[in-house]
């Protein structure tokens, strides 16, 4: 593991990277990205960027340093190759008071980079009794406030789940905690659209763009009708689900079977880019 921290490469991943008052720290006041690695290549490396600077802009954090963004990923991909592995670069309003108000500090910029291993081709998903809030302040923006993720995670994990599913307070499907939903209902390939509150995943982006699906908002007991049901994310890429709850699906199905054909087909495109 290689850690970059505002323009310094460590080499012992246990160094302290902020300070005790670094509002990322303190109230969860940063965004950030993880990107997939490949061959020691970042995929979609643009997209994240983009996605990474509206979150700020969302979440009112100054404009993130792209330029340094980059100059992080490639320290770390350089100073420790990997064939398969993640980047994760983070965007934080920097020291703060011990509040909510925040500082006029600099924000702290930390990427940090490791290996990572294949996920299964099925999973097992388990819904949660708190509902995504897709008026809030936070709603479509990849924030580092994931408390509400880590509780429902847990829940999932109780159930032998590696993921948990949200509705919005409509009582619609949503996401999951760090995941994009898409299922096929009487034969179309569905997924909620970004209104329901979901964050707007870039493997989600790629799927609508390579394969196409219909982007719909639905009740979420919708989907216990559905006859293929699967998860996409950075590093899940396209992952069949095998388990609904406690409904069992026949997985992967045809239709998750192309998507995921077309997306490690066509991946390749975005490698470093």
């Amino acid at each position: 593991m290689r850690t970059w921290v505002n323009g310094e490469l460590l080499t012992d991943p246990r160094t302290p990277v902020v300070g005790a008052t670094d509002h990322g720290l303190t109230v969860g006041d940063g965004v950030f990205e993880v990107l997939k690695v490949v061959d020691g290549r970042p995929l979609a490396l643009d997209l994240h960027l983009a996605r990474m600077t509206r979150s700020a802009a969302g979440l009112g954090l100054p404009a993130v340093d792209t330029d340094a963004v980059r100059r992080g990923i490639a320290a770390v991909l350089e100073a420790e190759p990997l064939s398969l592995g993640r980047v994760r670069a983070t965007w934080t309003g920097g020291p703060a008071p011990l509040g909510s108000d925040r500082g006029d500090g600099p924000p702290s910029l930390v990427v940090v980079a490791a290996p990572m291993d294949p996920w299964p081709e099925t999973a097992a998903v388990a819904t949660v009794p708190w509902p995504r809030n897709e008026r809030g302040a936070l709603a479509g923006l990849k924030t580092t406030s994931y408390g509400e993720n880590v509780r429902a995670l847990a829940r999932a994990r109780e159930r032998g789940a590696s993921e948990a599913i949200f509705a919005n307070l409509q009582g619609q499907l949503c996401e999951g905690t760090g995941t994009n939903v898409f299922y096929v209902l009487d034969g179309e390939l569905r997924t909620p659209t970004l209104h329901s509150g979901c964050l707007a995943g870039i493997t989600r982006h790629l799927v609508l763009e390579w394969h196409g699906a219909v982007e719909v908002d639905a009740p979420i007991d919708e989907i216990l009708h559905a006859s293929e049901i699967f998860l996409t994310s950075t590093t899940r890429d396209v992952q069949a689900i095998a388990r609904w709850n406690d409904r069992e699906l026949a997985a992967p199905g045809p239709v998750t079977l192309g998507v995921a054909k077309v997306f490690r087909e066509r991946e390749a495109e975005l490698l470093g880019a």
